[in-house]
């Protein structure tokens, strides 16, 4: 894992140094917004890059931009993200999955500016694993359609204080992927599994997984309803579902849950933007996007 490998490196260098230092071993970088996590090229992760001469055009242009590096199978890295906020901390739940040996291969721990943590891990050759979160544990994982912030990055703390993301230690032993399986059904053992994959399962459960992505959906708490309906809205868009079925299938789960309207159907479009970044080869709008645009009939959206 070639991120790796440069990381003890990266705190004594420059954010534009670092960038092409990731890119050179073959890592994908993209800018962010100085101090931020928000991506500033138009199609954030997806436009990532190894190639040494349009990273230095990028950092030229912003050279205190932070680093973002896309995880799953565009990078080989995976993350186990352990948030710190006001409304709880994730090291008890992680302190126990590695006790339980589904998140032990890591091959380095970075520390956050919030007191947080990032696990990295080598990606498993052979699956694809998009991201998710356990919202009720404080853990998320970063696979594919996720992105994390990379040394030496930083954001600005409350006093003005400029807090970097740091390098705690990297494993003496030989990385393993995570046990994504396990880790899931132990952080948050309520969450359904993926619709699968295939064309005929996706025809006859389409359904009754939305039924199911729903009900879990509607219970959601404060601080979890947002990240969960986006999590729900990317599972059926994954499956082959329809903007506006989506839309009717999660909108009054999320509305129960308390979010209003307009963030529904931001969130649903952001899950679709991300599920599938191709874009559109013609100049008008399906029917469905139409749909999302001017919401469904009967609803008041925006």
């Amino acid at each position: 894992m070639g991120a790796i490998d440069v990381f003890a490196e990266v705190s004594r260098i420059t954010l534009a140094d670092a960038a092409a230092r990731f890119a050179s071993v073959g890592v994908p970088v993209f800018p962010c917004v100085p101090g931020e996590k928000r991506p500033l090229v138009r199609r954030g992760f997806h436009d990532a890059s190894i190639d040494l001469g349009q990273v230095g055009a990028w950092w030229s242009r912003w050279p205190a931009a932070n680093i973002g590096i896309p995880t799953g199978a565009a990078s080989g890295i995976e993350v186990v993200d352990v948030d710190v906020h006001r409304a709880g901390t994730g090291f008890p739940a992680f302190r126990e999955a590695h006790r339980k040996g589904y998140t032990a291969g890591w091959a380095a721990l970075v520390r956050t500016p919030s007191g947080g943590l990032h696990a990295y891990y080598p990606s498993a050759p052979d699956r694809v694993q998009s991201s998710w979160q356990a919202a009720r544990a404080h853990v998320d994982f970063r696979g594919d359609g996720g992105y994390v912030i990379a040394p030496p990055s930083w954001v600005l703390r409350p006093g003005g204080v400029r807090a970097r993301y740091r390098l705690i230690v990297t494993s003496g032993d030989t990385p393993a992927p995570v046990d994504v399986t396990g880790l899931r059904a132990f952080l948050d053992p309520h969450i359904p599994l993926p619709p699968d994959r295939t064309r005929a399962a996706r025809v006859d459960r389409r359904g009754s997984d939305a039924k199911v992505l729903a009900g879990w959906l509607a219970g959601r708490g404060e601080g979890e309803r947002n990240r969960g309906l986006f999590w729900a809205a990317c599972r059926l868009a994954e499956a082959g579902t329809p903007p506006d079925a989506t839309l009717d299938a999660l909108g009054p789960a999320a509305e129960h849950a308390g979010l209003g309207s307009r963030e529904i159907t931001a969130t649903i479009r952001s899950a679709y933007r991300t599920t599938h970044p191709t874009p559109r080869t013609t100049a008008e709008p399906g029917v469905h996007e139409r749909r999302m645009m001017r919401g469904s009939p009967g609803r008041m959206l925006p």
